[in-house]
């Protein structure tokens, strides 16, 4: 959620050093020419190759980004906005005490808006998620989801939160979590599969795999779904379409996770099954 479409206006400009937006300059306009409204524009996605892992290692961003916010984070110790994105951006480089800092730190800085709260208890969920702090992270998971923001901003803490509740036994918490992310965008194939998983831990296996076979209608590449679908039909004892499967996850794990392949393969010849 970003501002980049407005209107031509001679006071607004892009603020901070990273990540710049127009946000402080259009509450500034808005007080002293309270005609003009700001309106959300729903379904808009913009494939951005600029933010894909091979861009920003080939250009150095992380590193860019790093000592641009540390800079003016000095100046600016209170600033919400930039100790969500440098905090995050922390995680990102495994110096999770350090983003826990700067994370808490955004949270007593005075009042953060609506957007910024999310995304502080976001991070903080996924820091405290990767120290195995469960409760902790679940409660910011739930404290960003309560966030007063556009519905479609809150899947990553409701499927965050859900695969928590999952990997703690929590299979009827993280069941609603995933329908909670399904409700807003039913067009989320991870949740779909997220869900289907739950549902075959609850011994559900048709309607896990109708989740599953949703996800790959929504993007038939893949491979995770395709491989718990294959488990799913076998299961059930339906050989044929389960080798079916297996055969195309394999082939979607060896584009990009060949380790993951070889190991299925060898699986399946273990169990006495082999794919041509």
């Amino acid at each position: 959620m970003v501002s980049r479409l407005f209107r031509q206006h001679p006071d607004l400009q892009f603020a901070h050093p990273y990540h710049a937006s127009i946000d402080d300059s259009v509450l500034h306009i808005l007080q002293q020419e309270p005609q003009w409204r700001v309106v959300d524009l729903p379904d808009i996605a913009i494939l951005h190759y600029g933010y894909a892992p091979g861009a920003i290692a080939s250009r150095n961003k992380l590193e860019k980004a790093r000592l641009s916010m540390e800079r003016f984070l000095a100046e600016h110790p209170g600033d919400a906005y930039t100790c969500s994105k440098l905090g995050a951006l922390y995680l990102q480089i495994d110096r999770i005490n350090d983003g826990i800092e700067l994370l808490e730190r955004g949270l007593k800085s005075g009042q953060p808006e609506a957007p910024v709260l999310y995304e502080l208890h976001y991070h903080l969920g996924i820091a405290y998620s990767r120290l195995k702090h469960a409760a902790q992270a679940a409660q910011h998971y739930q404290l960003a989801i309560a966030q007063p923001i556009v519905e479609r901003l809150k899947l990553g803490a409701l499927n965050n939160l859900g695969s928590l509740r999952k990997a703690t036994g929590d299979l009827t918490g993280a069941k609603l979590a995933f329908e909670s992310a399904l409700a807003i965008a039913p067009d989320f194939a991870t949740a779909h599969n997220n869900l289907g998983m739950t549902l075959k831990a609850l011994g559900k296996l048709p309607d896990a795999i109708a989740h599953y076979q949703q996800a790959i209608a929504l993007n038939p590449d893949y491979a995770d779904a395709q491989q718990n679908l294959a488990v799913a039909l076998l299961k059930l004892g339906r050989v044929p379409e389960s080798m079916a499967h297996f055969q195309q996850a394999i082939a979607l794990h060896q584009q990009h996770n060949p380790p993951e392949a070889q190991r299925l393969r060898e699986g399946l010849l273990q169990m006495g099954f082999q794919l041509s």
